[in-house]
């Protein structure tokens, strides 16, 4: 037996292929093809691939608009959220309640603006999301799971728009899963979702 790193002796490519080969090598091809045909169609027509638009935005202008969001934005507690009950003065107010069905996040060293947020169960948010800085990870995910999350790319220049519902009622942790420098361990935030019948008592209007 010859030494299988030996090159074959003769003129072996061109020899016809045999039967058996170009079975396999058929079969090949088919499954390639259907893996990618399978890959293209998962990620068109999946729930669970949210894809939503893009745009393009210089980052100043971008936090601009966040800026502009939390201004118009009403304000709730965390304290109330977890207990159910209408805000107090005693409360800190940090928690963002959207105006709209529209939610700014905005990634930069080291944390996410427009972060905490309110939201309400069950109904349909335009997701919006981008970068002051340098590329980021949103990883989005239930407090009490760590099987259900979500994990996209946050780029700086570009807007991503991403329709999301959230059913369950939760806390979800925001992470950066991109590592984006010395502190970016401590970025982090929170998404509060909580039922139709308790939002407006936990808005306190």
């Amino acid at each position: 037996m010859g030494n299988p790193l030996d090159p074959p002796e003769g003129n072996w490519w061109d020899e016809a292929v045999n039967r058996r080969e170009a079975l396999w090598l058929g079969i090949a091809g088919a499954w390639s093809l259907g893996i990618f045909g399978w890959m293209s169609g998962f990620t068109r027509f999946g729930d669970q691939n949210p894809i939503g638009e893009t745009y393009e935005v210089e980052p100043e202008e971008y936090a601009e608009t966040v800026s502009q969001y939390r201004e118009e934005a009403g304000r709730t507690s965390a304290a109330a959220i977890e207990e159910v009950r209408p805000p107090t003065e005693e409360d800190s107010q940090r928690v963002i309640v959207p105006p709209d069905d529209s939610v700014y996040v905005m990634g930069m060293q080291f944390n996410w603006g427009g972060l905490p947020v309110l939201l309400e169960a069950g109904k349909e948010y335009d997701i919006h999301l981008g970068s002051r800085d340098v590329q980021h990870g949103f990883s989005l995910r239930p407090e009490e799971s760590l099987s259900q999350q979500i994990n996209l790319q946050v780029f700086p220049d570009t807007e991503w728009v991403i329709p999301m519902t959230f059913e369950d009622p939760d806390k979800y942790h925001a992470i950066c899963n991109e590592f984006c420098g010395n502190g970016h361990a401590t970025m982090h935030g929170e998404l509060y979702v909580v039922d139709p019948d308790d939002y407006e008592t936990v808005v306190g209007e």
